[in-house]
């Protein structure tokens, strides 16, 4: 199964690829190496066939909400090291941080798809200032964080 994070805010969330860096504009699919591709696409909670939000896991109490997927991000007790690892909790680092800048508090939870309405194993309400770098991010299954400005 697919390890996701889920990020829930009170303000819109940017969505779409970040990270990438093809050979050129003219080339948007043509990458130098491994590590230009890495990115994390991050999609939102909209469903446009329905006109209307869902919520990806009931532990949410905002409605503003994005999913993202990348094997480069860990589990705790997982960690490699590698550069592509380095890199995707650098995007998700900065994500966060825009976010909570612009509404003072996200949610952030991980857990494998579909398994989004188990119980949490573990919750934190921290402060952005404690998250000194990307590998703070680092979650176990099933864990659960509030970050407040």
């Amino acid at each position: 199964m697919t390890q996701y994070i889920y990020l829930a805010s009170p303000m819109r969330l940017p969505k779409g690829s970040f990270g990438s860096k093809p050979v050129s504009p003219k080339k948007p699919n043509v990458f130098k190496n491994e590590l230009d591709f890495t990115h994390i696409y991050f999609e939102n909670n909209y469903d446009s066939k329905l006109k209307r939000r869902f919520s990806y896991s009931p532990h949410f109490s905002f409605n503003h909400q994005v999913a993202a997927y990348s094997n480069h991000i860990p589990l705790k007790y997982e960690l490699k090291g590698t550069a592509e690892e380095e890199k995707c909790l650098t995007i998700l680092y900065f994500y966060l941080e825009e976010a909570i800048q612009a509404s003072g508090v996200v949610e952030y939870f991980t857990c494998l798809n579909s398994k989004e309405e188990l119980a949490i194993s573990k919750k934190r309400n921290i402060r952005w200032k404690e998250i000194k770098k990307p590998y703070d991010l680092v979650l176990e299954d099933l864990e659960f964080w509030e970050i407040r400005l």
